[in-house]
């Protein structure tokens, strides 16, 4: 049974203010108007977040920022566990929701907070929406899964590289192939992992329309060329950047 809804992030045209909590917050973390930036990219596996993540830093670095990265499951402290869980094929939901939530919590604390304070100019290979959307997709409360990320700080801004399903598909078979969590195998939505990953995979399009919605992301079409997608975002950053 899913647990009883928690307060979570408010609709962003009330106070989800960037660099703030959604929600509580982490007490023993105040967040005093630091100057560093937090700045995520979303979107599913394929659309090429993390080719546009080292692009970006490598063009931050030259304008003179100080850059760091983070990424879904680069905890050091739960990446091992998760790892090990993920082998396994045995996580139910509720377990899915909360060791990534442990993970991001272990980065939030050690990673970004710090380099917010210092300063530094924070890259998010994902961001707490990949949980939002995958918890959606699997039954999980939605308002219970916004309480349990309520300790997230608000990115300045988050970018969503948008694709349709077909050009996944393709990617991800030149790319190497399709794995059983990406697949949604665990939701048994399909009766092989192609059929899976494709119904799979539009239900988390549509739910990342839904989060575009609610979040305010800045759209970006995933099937243009790297360097236009590159363009586009370094454009925008740099005219936020100067702004500031």
């Amino acid at each position: 049974m899913t647990p009883e809804p928690a307060p979570g992030p408010t609709p962003p045209g009330d106070r989800a203010t960037p660099g703030t909590y959604y929600g509580r917050g982490l007490p023993y973390l105040p967040l005093d108007s630091y100057p560093g930036k937090l700045i995520a990219i979303e979107g599913t596996d394929g659309v090429g977040r993390s080719t546009q993540i080292r692009l970006l830093r490598e063009w931050l670095e030259v304008q003179g920022y100080g850059v760091i990265e983070t990424g879904w499951t680069r905890s050091p402290l739960m990446r091992p566990t998760i790892d090990l869980a993920k082998a396994s094929n045995t996580l139910n939901k509720l377990t899915f929701v909360l060791l990534y939530a442990t993970d991001f919590a272990d980065r939030l604390e050690k990673e970004i907070v710090p380099a917010l304070k210092a300063g530094f100019v924070v890259l998010a290979d994902r961001y707490i929406y990949t949980a939002l959307a995958r918890g959606a997709i699997r039954g999980i409360d939605k308002a219970w899964l916004r309480g349990v990320y309520g300790f997230a700080i608000v990115p300045h801004l988050v970018f969503y590289l948008k694709v349709d399903v077909d050009t996944l598909i393709r990617r991800v078979l030149e790319s190497g192939g399709m794995d059983y969590w990406e697949s949604g195998m665990d939701l048994k939505v399909g009766d092989d992992i192609y059929d899976s990953f494709r119904a799979y995979q539009n239900r988390l399009l549509r739910e990342y329309g839904t989060l575009t919605e609610e979040f305010g992301f800045r759209v970006v079409d995933a099937r243009q060329p790297i360097d236009v997608i590159q363009n586009h975002l370094r454009h925008q950053i740099g005219t936020f950047l100067k702004v500031q």
